[in-house]
């Protein structure tokens, strides 16, 4: 989960995610940054991630996004 830290720290370094339990409902990602990340994560976990996880809720919070890796056949 480390490594989603460090995804998201470089993405958007002016927050602390550890403090936010809805990255887009507080207003830490936009739906630019999600693309962004979706690209990064599959870079760095050499997964492709489905179209149909590509929605906010998956990118809630830093389980959510792991849960999200995991599915599309990541290890996180």
């Amino acid at each position: 989960m480390k490594r989603i830290c460090d995804l998201l720290q470089e993405l958007r370094p002016e927050f602390d995610y550890r403090e936010s339990k809805d990255f887009a409902r507080d207003g830490y990602l936009d739906s630019f940054d999600l693309i962004s990340l979706v690209t990064m994560l599959e870079e760095n976990y050499g997964i492709l991630i489905d179209a149909l996880d590509i929605v906010p809720s998956s990118f809630a919070s830093v389980e959510t996004i792991a849960e999200v890796v995991r599915k599309n056949g990541g290890k996180v």
